[in-house]
């Protein structure tokens, strides 16, 4: 008897185990809905920076990512590179 009611808990373990990995997934957010964070590069100093911490200008319609203010006034007077 005491042979089955082990038997039992341990099969009720490993149902609620296995089902555990699921349900932390499904509270995750999916990679779409993650906000992407890649390296961008500084075209002033070289210097590659997470994109949700560089500042971030505009020069053409395209998209500028500066590691600092300094770069992006650098940037401004005409210095293109370090």
């Amino acid at each position: 008897m005491r042979a089955l009611l082990l038997l039992a808990l341990i099969a009720v373990v490993v149902l609620v185990v296995a089902r555990l990995p699921a349900a932390w997934r499904a509270r995750l957010p999916s990679p779409s809905e993650r906000p992407r964070d890649e390296l961008v590069k500084d075209p002033v100093c070289q210097t590659y920076i997470v994109m949700s911490r560089a500042i971030r200008s505009e020069a053409g319609g395209a998209p500028l990512f500066f590691c600092s203010r300094e770069c992006a006034a650098r940037f401004e007077q005409g210095e293109r590179r370090a």
